[in-house]
């Protein structure tokens, strides 16, 4: 009789824990998102994120929630707001470009998922892009590649270009890599290359100044943050100076340029989300390997070409994944 109480009594025992842990509701899933941007500006690359988790069965304020933590334009306000991510207890960090290295800095542990134009490995963000080795992994869009193919774009365009210019932020992790490989493709292609390390504004408009003495006929910019933060200044220089500029991201042709071809940013950040998830679901930062974007888009400023007095080839506008009139 004694070892049926004891049963009966084990079992509700069972029973109420079973009950209680089933009335507690599981623990949100929360992923916090810090970029360098501003609060009040549009972000696609945020949205883009976001789709990308209800692809994967996430909905926000049901099994998620993203909170946004945002730099004000300042990188060294990221850093001033890390302790304040921390003590959010996300599961998980996605950081926007440059918002990465304040973080890293402040030394947080928290899983790190980044979107980064900057070679990881030469950043010491992580040890090797097949296995990051830390809490940090993410996409990096340093492809080397793209930038021969954006000079050989500039060549289809302007057939008998003998001189280009490359500006490029000499404080860019990877930017000597992305130097000589514009080279050798300058090689290849027939052309004079003149390289201009510019990382401030006296520097870009001293390089600017130097290109019409010298009256070199395009400028091949590389793709990073700076680079992207003078889009509206290198386009005033190209109409005012016939000097077409070419680059690697779609907004810096949205914003008057003559082209880029790079990688579609909306993929980028929708892939982001990819990363979480398998994070969330037990796979160590350190063990998923750091991808390069897989979709890349022509983006061709026809307003641009025509204000230039260049005529774009048919065939290339065919191939254009947007062409702005």
């Amino acid at each position: 009789m004694r070892r049926r109480e004891l049963f009966r009594a084990f079992s509700a025992m069972l029973m109420t824990v079973a009950s209680l842990a089933a009335s507690q509701p599981a623990r949100i899933f929360r992923v916090a998102w810090v970029s360098t941007e501003r609060k009040d500006s549009p972000s696609p690359n945020l949205e883009a994120f976001r789709g990308g988790m209800r692809d994967l069965g996430y909905v926000e304020g049901r099994n998620v929630v993203i909170d946004t933590w945002w730099g004000e334009g300042s990188q060294d306000r990221v850093g001033q707001l890390a302790g304040d991510i921390v003590r959010s207890r996300p599961d998980v960090v996605v950081t926007q470009g440059i918002a990465l290295f304040p973080m890293i800095n402040a030394g947080v542990k928290t899983p790190i998922v980044f979107s980064i134009s900057a070679d990881p490995v030469e950043a010491k963000v992580v040890e090797s892009f097949a296995r990051p080795g830390g809490n940090v992994t993410g996409i990096s869009l340093f492809t080397l590649a793209l930038v021969g193919k954006r000079m050989e774009l500039l060549k289809e365009v302007l057939p008998g270009i003998k001189r280009i210019a490359v500006m490029g932020n000499p404080q860019h992790p990877g930017e000597r890599k992305e130097r000589e490989a514009a080279q050798a493709a300058a090689t290849t292609l027939g052309l004079t290359l003149r390289y201009f390390p510019v990382h401030s504004e006296a520097e870009l408009e001293t390089a600017l100044a130097d290109i019409v003495r010298a009256h070199d006929e395009a400028i091949v910019a590389l793709a990073d943050g700076f680079t992207m933060g003078f889009a509206e200044r290198f386009a005033s220089f190209s109409i005012q100076n016939r000097v077409p500029v070419v680059s690697g991201w779609a907004p810096f042709a949205r914003r008057g340029n003559l082209l880029i071809y790079g990688p579609v940013f909306t993929d980028v950040y929708r892939r982001l989300a990819v990363y979480v998830d398998k994070i969330h679901k037990g796979a160590q930062p350190a063990e998923l390997p750091v991808e390069l974007p897989t979709k890349v888009e022509l983006v061709i400023n026809l307003k641009t070409a025509k204000a230039l007095g260049i005529t774009i080839p048919q065939s290339l506008l065919l191939q254009a994944d947007e062409v702005i009139q």
